[in-house]
């Protein structure tokens, strides 16, 4: 074994001493009395490793319930063996059916600036971003074999002037956003507190049975060689560190500094802000791959950093330098883009579902849970990480976002105190997952971006309904189940799937309804008495709109009709587009917005048509 450091010595003592506190730390919600995250993440310092001094270390004290920290660094105790035995049963398996590709990118993360590895994920816009931030790295590629020294990021030779590593440089055109990235990585931002806190091993120097077993011999390189069966990336075995007591696994510092740079970005750039949290969750996956990490401190690392991006951009004294990045962002893309609307240009709906299946198993890389479901309890300050993302909302209803978005309970660490494990951002980012109450939104087009249009994605439940307000537009794409109705009072509300509108009543007050999809169906009473009904024509000749019940059609009110590619240049043939079990009233008028085309209107018993006509 080499030599341990006096330093050491004292940071293993120290765990030893907060051992008691650990366990007895609250696993399900905070302290009576204890000061919120938000507001004590200061705290969170190396001279500060017990829950009652550290606030870092006491929201991650989940990990308490599986995990008994020891007098030193390799004997702490085995409390729930099942999780602990899948945690390193995971990492074997992945290092050992991993390609050589995988372990290239593993390389890659685990040696680049991670402010600079996340840049990716803002897609299109990476390019410009890293020209603009004059952001560089010396790390592109894997070596083929074991390196014969350990490797760091660097300016590359040949870069521009002014360059820096990481999120660039904080004097370049881009230097607000950078500097919020910096920011939320600051000070109080490191994983050093609860590595030496918690004290558990990295995977490759424990057993399947979460047991720290040493052969006495060395290596090649003269590491130690643990009875482990956990595969290091054979180009990362130099890069180890040879002080286990300051080198523990939980938490993943790599994680918490992907997290906290995309979270920034996101920020900055919310038009990306799903792909953001996307390559987050990809990037830290890589820690277990390169056999550096296991799935619990990847967990742990994604937990602490959203607890402390969130109590950052809460924190006054960083007000300026978030608007600034914002505001920075999304002046020079639209610039270096030529279009006011960078969600558009800068996001792929197809993604969506690539990237739910890159999250979805990560989120708990199914450990053992076990335990009652409770509700999720959204932690103090979390909803500021919305506050780009969903502009148009308070922050009372951001905090109903990540409410009704967040992960189930029963998971030990997810549910330690505050439940920062529990937020979904990447669901989150496309709305509320429930109403509970009835919600009015209002987007206000003349203030574009998000608040001019949006949409909201997740499958909405609840007992509650929607009231649309405001000049701007909200689609709605969820296969949703809410009961409490739905009224379109301002501007534009979407149905862009068959059940977008729930199972209540619809009215109509004003504004436009508009049918993305044919087939849609309201499961309850459809009432309009002033605004527009907007449909497009189906090439299939489905009903635009199904009523279950009663359909009532004032006096004033108007059908909006396009004609969709496939139905180009078929006429006179007769369209429906509304069935009720009852109808009352019909259309005022009929406006085909397609060149070229009117329509008759034909109201017969319970249905309303059309008859498209050459104009």
């Amino acid at each position: 074994m080499p030599s341990i450091s006096r330093r050491t010595v004292l940071k293993a003592s120290a765990a030893g001493l907060v051992a008691t506190q650990l366990r007895a730390a609250p696993a399900s919600a905070a302290t009576s009395g204890v000061t919120d995250f938000v507001d004590a993440y200061r705290t969170n310092v190396t001279a500060n490793l017990t829950p009652e001094t550290n606030a870092a270390v006491r929201i991650l004290s989940g990990f308490s319930r599986v995990w008994a920290t020891g007098a030193a660094w390799n004997t702490g105790t085995v409390l729930d063996r099942a999780f602990l035995r899948a945690n390193i049963k995971y990492v074997v398996k992945v290092t050992r059916t991993r390609t050589a590709a995988e372990a290239a990118k593993a390389f890659i993360v685990d040696r680049q600036h991670q402010s600079y590895s996340v840049i990716d994920g803002l897609g299109p816009l990476a390019g410009l971003y890293r020209t603009g931030a004059l952001a560089v790295t010396s790390i592109t590629s894997a070596p083929a074999t074991t390196p014969a020294t350990t490797i760091s990021d660097a300016v590359p030779a040949g870069a521009p002037a002014g360059a820096a590593i990481g999120a660039g440089s904080t004097t370049s055109p881009l230097g607000a956003v950078a500097t919020l990235v910096n920011t939320l990585r600051g000070t109080y931002s490191s994983g050093n507190p609860a590595k030496y806190a918690f004290q558990y091993p990295r995977p490759w120097r424990s057993t399947t049975d979460s047991r720290v077993v040493d052969t006495g011999s060395v290596d090649e390189f003269g590491f130690p060689i643990y009875d482990s069966e956990v595969v290091v990336a054979p180009a990362l075995l130099r890069q180890r560190s040879t002080s286990p007591a300051d080198d523990a696994g939980y938490v993943s510092g790599h994680t918490n500094a992907l997290f906290l740079a995309s979270l920034a970005y996101a920020y900055a750039v919310p038009e990306r802000f799903q792909e953001m949290i996307t390559t987050a969750y990809d990037l830290a996956h890589t820690r277990i791959v390169a056999g550096m990490h296991s799935p619990a401190d990847v967990i742990g690392g994604r937990i602490l950093a959203t607890a402390l991006a969130a109590a950052i951009l809460r924190d006054p004294a960083n007000a300026a330098i978030k608007a600034d990045a914002r505001a920075q962002a999304l002046a020079y893309f639209r610039e270096k883009t030529g279009t006011e609307d960078l969600f558009a240009y800068a996001h792929d709906p197809a993604d969506r579902k690539v990237n739910a299946a890159i999250v979805a198993p990560k989120h708990t890389y199914d450990l053992p849970a076990h335990g009652k479901r409770v509700p999720v309890t959204v932690p103090a300050g979390a909803e500021v990480l919305l506050e780009t993302r969903l502009p148009y909302l308070d922050a009372a209803q951001r905090r109903e976002v990540l409410r009704t978005t967040g992960l189930t309970s029963g998971h030990p660490i997810l549910d330690g105190p505050e439940q920062w494990g529990r937020l979904n951002l990447f669901a989150a980012a496309d709305g509320y997952g429930a109403f509970d109450r009835t919600v009015a939104v209002t987007l206000d087009a003349a203030r574009g971006g998000f608040h001019a249009a949006d949409a909201w994605r997740n499958d909405i439940g609840g007992r509650g309904g929607l009231v649309k307000l405001g000049s701007g537009t909200l689609t709605l794409a969820g296969d949703n189940d809410y009961r409490g109705g739905t009224t379109v009072a301002q501007g534009t509300l979407v149905a862009a799937s068959r059940t977008a509108l729930g199972r209540g009543d619809v009215t109509v007050t004003g504004g436009t309804l508009s049918l993305a999809v044919d087939g849609v169906r309201v499961r309850g009473d459809y009432r309009q008495s002033a605004g527009t009904l907007a449909v497009t024509v189906d090439p299939k000749g489905r009903t635009a709109l199904t009523v279950d019940d009663d359909a009532v059609l004032g006096a004033t009110v108007t059908l909006s009709v396009t004609v969709g590619a496939a139905r180009k240049g078929h006429c006179d043939e007769r369209i429906t587009v509304l069935r009720a079990r009852r109808l009352r009233g019909t259309f005022a008028r009929v406006v085909v917005t397609t060149p070229g085309y009117r329509a008759d209107l034909i109201t017969s018993g319970d249905t309303v048509a059309i008859r498209l006509r050459h104009a």
